[in-house]
């Protein structure tokens, strides 16, 4: 029963890890969007939200504040640094603060946990309570080819979400929209920012590759709301959608563009390995 559970944990943290990361799990990549000729925006709107995308992602770097709920199943935050100018890197604190993710981290003794991003894999502090189950260890690593193994297939998007969950995704998944519209001119926790707005309809998208991602990740429906300051950065974005489990909600906050990251790798020693805990408890030698 103890090793079901810690393979359980194990799993249902992989996938909420995922989704903790500062944009949401349906943000395509650039070789997924469609030619600048055959989608909406155009004109003004285009080359307003395609300098916010490159000005982004030039940034390297930013600090994050973030809350994602999903449901019943999990509400949670998260904060700290992330950095991508060479795969994604970053350290981020995650706490579970609803819903049955909430109630299991709860009874292993912690309900905030400590992530590091390392551009082949992260790492998942759970603290002692956790670590007595698991032979001590403090750290869990995911490696992003091993998450391929969670439920149905779905884990196999999840490496290629984390390392790409950088503040300008939100920008290339609005980019994707065939309404997307300029709300107006917001402050932004004091600062003036442009607000825009679209929506992605799964079953209207033509571009293969988008729609099957949307698809496999139960998105029938996700809206989008970016605000974009003065220096063409994204400070807030706010993304909807409607799944497979229910209604997914994911706010963020983005500051300090071009802020030092630095993530060590954790001890060997005190670090367990996601695959061969699955292995264990599946029998495997």
């Amino acid at each position: 029963m103890q090793g079901t559970t810690v393979r359980r944990v194990g799993l249902v943290l992989a996938l909420v890890t995922a989704l903790a990361g500062p944009t949401a799990c349906t943000s395509p990549d650039p070789a997924d969007r469609p030619g600048e000729d055959d989608r909406a925006p155009r004109g003004g709107s285009l080359t307003a939200l395609r300098s916010a995308e490159r000005a982004t992602e030039r940034a390297g770097s930013a600090r994050v504040e973030s809350t994602t709920t999903m449901g019943s199943l999990m509400s949670m935050t998260a904060d700290g640094t992330l950095g991508w100018g060479d795969g994604v890197t970053g350290t981020l604190t995650i706490t579970y603060t609803g819903g049955t993710v909430a109630d299991t981290m709860r009874r292993l003794g912690s309900t905030s946990m400590e992530a590091r991003y390392l551009p082949d894999a992260y790492y998942a502090r759970m603290g002692e309570k956790f670590a007595e189950r698991v032979g001590g260890k403090n750290w869990i690593r995911y490696a992003y080819e091993d998450l391929e193994a969670l439920a149905g297939g779905a884990g196999s998007h999840l490496g290629e979400q984390i390392r790409s969950s950088t503040p300008n995704q939100s920008v290339k998944l609005l980019l994707a929209s065939e309404d997307v519209r300029k709300v107006g001119e917001e402050s932004v926790r004091g600062r003036p920012a442009t607000h825009w707005s679209g929506t992605v309809e799964t079953a209207d998208v033509t571009d293969p590759a988008l729609r099957k991602r949307l698809t496999e990740a139960g998105v029938t429906t996700e809206t989008v709301d970016i605000w974009i300051d003065k220096r063409n950065l994204l400070v807030k974005k706010v993304e909807k959608a409607r799944t497979a489990t229910g209604p997914m909600t994911q706010t963020a906050h983005y500051g300090d563009y071009g802020v030092r990251v630095r993530v060590e790798r954790p001890p060997r020693s005190d670090t367990g390995d996601f695959e061969d805990l699955v292995g264990q408890q599946d029998g495997t030698p």
